[in-house]
């Protein structure tokens, strides 16, 4: 069997492959980018023409999965957590439709935030859509997970969520792969009306949803993911779930576990296990990598006032990722951290890259907005959200993609003037296009300024699919081409923006700048291309 040195988020990859899809969708998202981008550059996804390019949106990406799985073909959907928001439409849908071809549902969360709006746990989002979830310790589960989620998918005929978090996605180990699968053939639905959401079909396909709940349990409480350990000092059970064992595991490396515990991997929870543990212990600790999702439940699950601890108590921080030191620290051990940050580490905030076209563009608005004092430019998710920062500290938002033109809108509306929006070039064709609609119906007074570097820059320069069509899209959506103006953020033609900016703040109605130059990131890896293939 082969066997390979993978990222988390390469051995879910490598296991949809081998598992036999036909195609993935995703919007590029760290930490879960690399899922796409394996699969993108893999020579038997290539060879097999697996359908590999990025989508707008999370949104769409769910949906087309979704399509793809209605055709009977097995199929992969990659996503952020906050992405989930807003594929959740599609996704708590899905499971009400049901899939024809395993539809897997690879999500990684983010706890600590390190390049994330917030640290929202996946799990409930799960747990709402009431369908099977895995949650991986390491890259050989994630791997072994991930290929067998797709027959779960089609056993239970419903999405299946690959719960990761950015740790393990970010991390490697050896992986051995299975047997490749054989793509499924194209096939509908036996019932044509499956996928009909209309309340008349609704309301019995959530019925049918709400009847496998037992049978989700048994495969949860079967599944050789979810075990029990024993263990001689009964004072303390625990319950580990997904990475969380693996903090668990360090504190005691090289020595006998003492405490019996239940390691959960499968959702919903698996009753029969966690009853033993209830049974065997005097009290419980959770250790789970985000939110107290298991904690929760388990505080009113077995009815006898068993004392449940964890992140709800304080025994564990709600906030950021685990650490060794902190399982330690609630199991009243003492762990020595085998590494100390010197005290002679100071922190370097990030900052824009030397040369950026968002440095110029910005540069010359904040000239031409001093002048009205602080507070009128709502930003991001992008690299220009670095304009918060030292030197420029001139955006005051950065809410969720698309959000700019939104709050720079009913800011508007509200009266403030100027309202400026800034925006990416991805971010506007992922989110910003229905705020823009929005603005032109209201004829609302804020100025669009599109930084378009060309790129998806903050996840390693992926193609935008905007590229090449804003212009197009703004007049399509009703902006005045006479108010659509282009420069390019150069230091030499700051005049030149200046003046643009002003003629276009003092435009009573909607406006759209766009600023457009290459990503040097993009621009320097395009170029090394070009001199290899010459070569």
């Amino acid at each position: 069997m082969k066997s390979k040195l993978l990222l988390g988020n390469e051995a879910v990859a490598q296991a949809a492959v081998d598992a036999g899809i036909s195609g993935v969708y995703a919007y590029p998202g760290t930490p879960s980018t690399e899922i796409t981008e394996f699969i993108q550059q893999n020579l038997e996804a290539i060879e097999r023409d697996i359908h590999r390019d990025w989508s707008a949106n999370e949104k769409t990406a769910y949906e087309e999965a979704l399509g793809m799985s209605y055709a009977g073909r097995r199929v992969l959907v990659c996503m952020k957590q906050v992405g989930l928001n807003v594929a959740a439409d599609a996704f708590i849908n899905s499971a009400i439709t049901g899939v024809n071809g395993g539809l897997v549902l690879a999500v990684a969360d983010d706890p600590g935030m390190h390049s994330s709006q917030n640290e929202q746990d996946s799990r409930y989002y799960g747990n709402f859509a009431m369908i099977p979830i895995l949650e991986p310790s390491n890259q050989q589960e994630a791997y072994d997970m991930c290929y067998e989620a797709f027959q779960l998918s089609e056993q239970t005929q419903l999405p299946v969520m690959l719960r990761l978090t950015t740790r393990l996605s970010h991390s490697r180990s050896a992986v051995v792969f299975q047997q490749s699968i054989h793509p499924n053939s194209l096939k509908l639905p036996g019932n044509l009306k499956q996928f009909l959401l209309l309340p008349v079909f609704a309301r019995k396909s959530y019925a049918a949803l709400l009847d496998k709940q037992e049978a989700l349990k048994k495969l949860s409480d079967d599944s050789k993911y979810n075990k029990f350990q024993h263990g001689n000092d009964r004072s303390l059970g625990v319950v580990c779930c997904g990475l969380g064992g693996n903090y668990f595991n360090e504190v005691f490396a090289g020595r006998e576990i003492p405490h019996p515990r239940v390691k959960i991997a499968q959702y919903p929870l698996p009753d029969k296990l966690l009853i033993e543990l209830e049974n065997t212990c005097d009290e419980l600790l959770v250790v789970e990598e985000g939110y107290p999702f298991v904690e929760e439940q388990l505080r009113d699950f077995f009815g006898k006032g068993t004392k449940v601890r964890g992140k709800l108590d304080g025994a564990l921080p709600r906030y950021g990722e685990l650490t060794t030191d902190q399982v330690g620290k609630a199991l009243k051990k003492e762990y020595e951290s085998s590494f100390q940050i010197p005290d002679s580490v100071v922190p370097r905030p990030p900052s824009f890259c030397r040369g950026c076209g968002h440095i110029d563009a910005f540069d010359a608005l904040q000239e031409v907005v001093q002048s009205y004092g602080a507070g009128h430019i709502f930003s991001d998710i992008g690299c220009y959200a670095l304009a918060a920062l030292p030197p420029f500290q001139s955006i005051y938002s950065c809410v969720d993609m698309g959000a700019s033109i939104t709050m720079a809108k009913g800011a508007a509306d509200a009266g403030l003037y100027p309202s400026i929006a800034f925006i990416g070039d991805s971010t506007f064709t992922h989110s910003g296009i229905t705020g823009l609609l929005d603005a032109v119906n209201a004829n609302s007074n804020m100025l669009i300024v599109i930084s378009d570097n060309e790129s998806i820059s903050m996840t390693g320069g992926q193609d935008p699919a905007g590229l090449g069509k804003i212009e197009a899209i703004c007049e399509g959506v009703g902006v005045d081409p006479n108010h659509i103006r282009v420069f390019v953020p150069l230091n030499k033609n700051k005049e030149e923006m200046i003046r643009i900016y002003k003629e276009e703040i003092d435009f009573k109605g909607v406006s759209v700048v766009i600023a457009r130059r290459e990503c040097l990131q993009k621009a320097s890896r395009r170029i090394r291309q070009e001199k290899s293939g010459h070569r």
